[in-house]
């Protein structure tokens, strides 16, 4: 089961008191800072179709239970509109994509998106995926893409969308959509931020380069830094819901590679890097105690970056609330903050159509 491997690896096994207890991401500093912001001055924002004001009512402040339905299918998202409330004025939009089995409910309380987009003027959408054990299936053109696509079109018909400013993240498998949504959308996703789970999509060909910041730890033990699948992610639940686990229901020849050099974090982000138009060799620079910063040569507007974190687990750095789950995902970095770093970049990096 092959296609296993694309739609495994999240924090699965996560009690429901993590989604309940309103945790945010930390709001210590980043000891660091991303690509010039110049471009970011320069580049007008594009309103959406709902800054007209025909399409939908007025949105107040807050978060909404979002659905649509789809081949068939009712899905449904979280959306937070900051406060304020929406108006004519374009805001950002930012998509927060969950890992397998956790759930949007659980990875709101994880990733802290949405109250720190409260404090900083952007709306953020929370899709939920697909299946007994909620899951992305990342192919290019698969139904999932379809429907982050909708929940794009949907938001920017609703609420006062500044286009030129949409931008994606996710943990784990949502790390994984994050990298498909960069290859398929391309021509509307400004810049992504994938954390714990940057993958080379089969078949990517970007229609512009996709500025990136990802972040990853050395100790994961579910997307292993050194390539291949974490021995932690065998005991995730399999997707048909029947109640065994990945270690049951993949091949015997999986179970027996256990690391590949060539899907390792470093080189795939030097795929990237090739992609985004940029030189093969990256610089390193120390951060924190615990953390390097890799950076790619690349033309400013096609930054790719990665935040490497010595000893960290699968995880999101500066989070409590993945901090709080360290008996499941293994140790959170608090010296960065990755909400902080990635809306730096998000706000360096918006759609200018331009790059390779």
């Amino acid at each position: 089961m092959r296609k296993l491997l694309v739609l495994i690896v999240g924090v699965g096994l996560v009690a429901g008191a993590c989604a309940s207890n309103g945790s945010t991401a930390g709001t210590k500093p980043s000891p660091s800072s991303t690509a010039p912001a110049a471009a970011a001055t320069t580049v007008a924002a594009a309103p959406s179709a709902g800054c007209s004001g025909q399409h939908a009512p007025a949105a107040a402040p807050g978060e909404t239970k979002q659905t649509l339905t789809l081949g068939g299918d009712e899905r449904w998202w979280f959306r937070q509109v900051p406060p304020g409330g929406a108006s004519a004025t374009p805001v950002p939009l930012v998509m927060d994509l969950h890992g397998y089995s956790e759930g949007a409910q659980i990875h709101k309380g994880t990733s802290g998106m949405a109250p720190f987009g409260d404090a900083h003027g952007f709306v953020t959408v929370t899709p939920q995926g697909q299946g007994p054990v909620a899951r992305w299936d990342t192919t290019l053109g698969s139904r999932d893409l379809a429907f982050l696509g909708k929940v794009l079109d949907t938001t920017e018909q609703q609420l006062c969308i500044d286009t030129n400013r949409v931008f994606v993240t996710g943990l784990s498998n949502g790390a994984f959509m994050t990298s498909a949504m960069a290859c398929q959308y391309s021509d509307r996703i400004a810049a992504v931020a994938p954390v714990a789970g940057v993958r080379n999509i089969k078949g990517c060909t970007p229609k512009r380069a996709v500025p990136i910041v990802a972040f990853h730890g050395t100790a994961d033990g579910y997307v292993d830094y050194n390539g291949g699948l974490g021995q932690k992610a065998l005991d995730l639940p399999a997707p048909d819901g029947s109640g065994k686990t990945l270690r049951d229901t993949i091949t015997p020849d999986e179970l027996k590679t256990p690391t590949d050099s060539k899907s390792s974090i470093p080189n795939i982000m030097t795929a990237w890097a090739k992609r985004n138009g940029c030189g093969s060799k990256d610089t390193e620079t120390k951060v924190a105690a615990d953390v390097t910063k890799l950076t790619w040569d690349c033309a400013p507007a096609d930054a790719t970056i990665l935040y490497r974190v010595t000893g960290g687990g699968h995880a999101w750095p500066g989070s409590p609330g993945s901090a709080a789950l360290v008996g499941i995902v293994g140790p959170t970095t608090m010296s960065i903050d990755a909400n902080e770093i990635m809306w730096k970049f998000f706000v360096a990096h918006p759609l200018t159509h331009s790059g390779s």
